[in-house]
C-alpha cells in the first residue's frame, strides 16, 4: 500500500522531510499540509498536489490521511501527537515530543490506554549507520562492561537566538537518546561545567559546555558541547570498555595531499552529517506503517526520558554545575520496562 502522510508544519524541517517522503523513499505520498502561515502551506501543497488544510486537528482527521508528520513548533507538539492517538493514526513526531515532561507523560498515557505503540520520536541517529554498527559490537559483550564514554557534538555557528539551555534541550538531546540506546541503560544524573568561554559566541550564551552523566550501571559521560567551534559541524563519540573500546567512524571522505600538506573536509551542517539516517529513518517508518506494525524506533517512553534528563541538565547549569538527580518516573512494561 502507499502510506498517505499529513505534515503539519511546514518550516524548514517539514518541507525537507516532504521532499524526502514524496523523492526518496517509496511507498508514501504527502496528500495533505498545514502550516500556521496558510499561504506557506499552501504553496508547499500546491507544489507536491496535495491539499492545504487550515488546522492540524483537520489534518488528522482527514479520511485521506493514514499517518502524520509532525515538524510544527515544540510547544504545539502535544497536541498535535495527542489528537494522532486519539484518532488512531500513527504519528512520527520531531524532537521534542513535548516541552514539558507532564506533556510527555499524557502522551505515555494516552498511547498506553490506546494500548498499541502509535508514536516515533525523530532521533535520527540510532538509525545511523556508524552507531548502528557501535550497537552491534556493544552487543556482543566483546568489549566487557562499558564503563566510560567521551563524547563531542560541535557546530561551527550558531544564531543569536540560540541561548545557554539549548545546549541541552536542543543539541545534547541527541546524545542522551542514543547513548541510552546503545549502553541499554538509563542516565540517573547531569552535571553541566562551563570552561572558558569562547570569545567568538554572543555575550548572553555558555559556550562550550561540558556535561557529565551518570547511568544506573555506573558508566560515566562526558560531553562537550561546543556550538562556535568555528572549524565544522562534528560529532565524536567513543565507548571504553573493561577489554577494548568502540569509536564512532568520521564520515567517509577522500584524502587530499597539496601544498606540503594532506586533509580531509569536515562537513559543515547537520543534514549533510545525517542525510543517510534521515532517509533510513522514514523508510523504516513508512514500512512499518504500511505493514500494520508498531513503530520500533524511539517510543514516547524515549521522549518522555530525554525530556527529564535535558531538565536535569538545565538545573545543573542553572545552579552553577551542581549535580543534579534525574527525576524520572519507573518504566512502564508497555514500553520495556518492569513497572
Amino acid at each position: 500500500m502507499t502510506v498517505r502522510v499529513g505534515v503539519i508544519g511546514a518550516g524548514m524541517i517539514g518541507q525537507d522531510h516532504i521532499r524526502r517522503l514524496t523523492e526518496v523513499v517509496t511507498g508514501a505520498s504527502v496528500t495533505a499540509v498545514t502550516d500556521i502561515d496558510a499561504d506557506r502551506a499552501a504553496e508547499v501543497a500546491a507544489r507536491i498536489g496535495a491539499t492545504a488544510l487550515p488546522t492540524g486537528a483537520e489534518l488528522i482527521a482527514s479520511p485521506d490521511v493514514d499517518a502524520v508528520l509532525v515538524t510544527s513548533w515544540g510547544p504545539t507538539h502535544a497536541e498535535h501527537v495527542l489528537n494522532a492517538i486519539a484518532a488512531g493514526k500513527p504519528v512520527f513526531c520531531e524532537k521534542p515530543l513535548a516541552t514539558t515532561a507532564e506533556d510527555c507523560l499524557r502522551i505515555v498515557e494516552a498511547e498506553r490506554a490506546h494500548g498499541l505503540r502509535l508514536v516515533q520520536v525523530g532521533f535520527m541517529r540510532r538509525f545511523d549507520a556508524g552507531y548502528r554498527q557501535m550497537k552491534e559490537v556493544l552487543s556482543t559483550g566483546s568489549l566487557g562492561a562499558p564503563l566510560i564514554v567521551h563524547c563531542a557534538h560541535r557546530n561551527p555557528t550558531v544564531p543569536e537566538s540560540y541561548h545557554s539551555a539549548m545546549a541541552a534541550q536542543d543539541t545534547a538531546v541527541h546524545e542522551i537518546d542514543v547513548l541510552r540506546w546503545l549502553l541499554d541503560d538509563e542516565i540517573v544524573s547531569a552535571q553541566v561545567v562551563t570552561p572558558r568561554a569562547t570569545s567568538k559566541r554572543f555575550a548572553h550564551l555558555k559556550d562550550p559546555q561540558i556535561m557529565i552523566f551518570e547511568t544506573s550501571g555506573g558508566v560515566r559521560i562526558d560531553l562537550e558541547v561546543f556550538v562556535n567551534c568555528q572549524y565544522g559541524y562534528d560529532i565524536q563519540c567513543e565507548v571504553v570498555g573493561e577489554d577494548g573500546l568502540v569509536r564512532l567512524p568520521d564520515p567517509a571522505a577522500v584524502g587530499v595531499r597539496t601544498a606540503a600538506r594532506h586533509g580531509t573536509g569536515v562537513l559543515q551542517d547537520w543534514k549533510d552529517r545525517f542525510a543517510e539516517a534521515f532517509d533510513t529513518e522514514f523508510r523504516e517508518w513508512v514500512a512499518g506503517v504500511a505493514a500494520g506494525a508498531e513503530p520500533t524506533g524511539p517510543s514516547s517512553w524515549d521522549g518522555y526520558a530525554a525530556t527529564v534528563i535535558t531538565d536535569a541538565a538545565v538545573r545543573s547549569l542553572e545552579t552553577g554545575g551542581e549535580t543534579v538527580t534525574v527525576d524520572m518516573k519507573p518504566r512502564p512494561a508497555f514500553y520495556g520496562g518492569t513497572a
